[in-house]
């Protein structure tokens, strides 16, 4: 199930969300440009390793000592593949602009960068033994979804389904497509407290995207912009057919 547009109006370009994609995009490319030895070392300096701050032996043993805490902020502008940088930039394509909008550009490039930090503190503290290094913007991510999720619960997504070779589009509730999502993270998440092994299983930190999701469904509707300087939408702002807030029924405002 991917998804493929979203309904919900904005009135500004989303700046900020194509600058991100771009760093991201930038970043990967000086990334793969190293040697073999010098993506080991730039992923093990700017990647986030919970044991360089749970571990001190295994970290001085290492050459990374403890105390340094760039890489909260450096990995979330790491990537581990080519599919997971496009990956993750589509969602943040799909979902970006409508909080941007929401927000305005200095408050959404905040809000991303809290998420995103928020996200690595969640993974660490439930991976505090682990040396994988965490990359990418997913955590980031996470926290722009819960964002969307919390304003725009009833909004629709247009969403794929490959069947064989068969690509079939049908139109979705956020609050599913989300939910779905974030059922994912935390079954796996728990599974993991449960068993009693790393939660950072198959190259994906779960308890980073809940983390994420968690910070970015909080701190979204503090920070929003009031209607003294948002004025909010009337009902023929929609786009496609939707209210101005994805939905096709329903009662305004429509911010």
């Amino acid at each position: 199930m991917f998804p493929i547009m979203t309904t919900v109006a904005t009135r500004y370009a989303p700046v900020v969300t194509w600058s991100l994609i771009v760093i991201n995009a930038l970043v990967f490319l000086l990334q793969v440009s190293l040697s073999p030895s010098g993506q080991e070392l730039f992923v093990l300096r700017y990647g986030l390793i919970p044991a360089r701050y749970f571990n001190p032996e295994w970290a001085a043993a290492h050459g990374i000592g403890g105390g340094a805490y760039m890489p909260f902020v450096t990995n979330i502008f790491l990537h581990g593949g080519w599919l997971h940088l496009i990956l993750n930039m589509w969602i943040l394509y799909i979902f970006g602009p409508a909080i941007e909008d929401r927000l305005g550009s200095l408050r959404y490039l905040a809000f991303y960068m809290i998420s995103g930090i928020g996200a690595g503190v969640a993974h660490a503290y439930f991976n505090a033994s682990s040396v994988i290094p965490a990359l990418g913007a997913s955590g980031a991510i996470a926290g722009v979804m819960g964002a969307y999720m919390r304003l725009f619960p009833f909004s629709r997504l247009l969403v794929v389904v490959p069947v064989f070779i068969f690509p079939f589009f049908f139109e979705l509730y956020a609050s599913v497509f989300v939910g779905i999502w974030l059922f994912m993270q935390l079954a796996q998440g728990i599974w993991g407290l449960l068993a009693g092994v790393a939660a950072m299983t198959g190259g994906i930190a779960w308890w980073a995207h809940i983390g994420g999701f968690a910070v970015g469904w909080v701190l979204i509707k503090p920070i929003r912009h009031g209607l003294e300087t948002y004025r909010p939408y009337h009902r023929d702002e929609g786009e496609h057919g939707f209210l101005p807030n994805g939905q096709r029924t329903g009662k305004g405002p429509w911010l």
